[in-house]
């Protein structure tokens, strides 16, 4: 009896040891080929970057439309302000705790002055969006400042410094068209 029990085991060892070596040898032969080896992380002149991973942060994204518009990255946080022939005018944003959904829109309302969802008093106020109730557009405080906002609110105010609030104003008017990029 201890001889067939030494004999069965031996079997099945020699039978799973196969089975292992099978599993092995598939594994082996659908990895990719450079599997273990150690990554070039160094900068090459020609290699491609995703939108996300862009060398300069300010380039205008390529699938942001034509003609005169406005350009909101949301998540660059970044706005341009485009006339063809002439170089993009570009800086950087305070987004809202809303963000508008990827798109195009054109500028729908604006306000001179007036007080901000959060309760500042913000200036150069142009509307272009709405989402779940939440005006979305540009503004700037008055004050000057440019806080994140409150997560616990919901704002759509995007916020710029004054100077380029003026920009956005004199830029944005009614009918403008605003292009929203991941």
């Amino acid at each position: 009896m201890a001889r067939s029990s030494t004999g069965f085991v031996t079997a099945l060892t020699a039978g799973a040891l196969a089975v292992v070596g099978f599993l092995a040898y598939q594994a082996s032969a659908n990895a990719p080929a450079d599997l273990g080896k150690a990554k070039d992380t160094s900068p090459s002149a020609s290699a491609s970057k995703s939108p996300e991973h862009k060398s300069d942060p300010a380039a205008l994204p390529a699938q942001s439309g034509k003609g005169e518009r406005v350009v909101y990255s949301l998540g660059e946080d970044r706005v341009w302000l485009v006339t063809p022939g002439s170089k993009p005018r570009t800086y950087e944003v305070t987004p809202g705790t809303v963000d508008p959904a990827v798109g195009t829109y054109t500028v729908t309302s604006r306000s001179g002055t007036i007080t901000g969802t959060d309760g500042v008093a913000i200036e150069h106020v142009v509307r272009f969006a709405t989402t779940n109730g939440v005006a979305i557009g540009f503004s700037a405080a008055v004050d000057g400042s440019t806080p994140k906002p409150d997560p616990s609110k919901q704002t759509g105010g995007i916020r710029e410094s004054r100077a380029n609030g003026t920009l956005m104003w004199d830029f944005a008017t009614i009918g403008r068209k605003v292009v929203v990029v991941r």
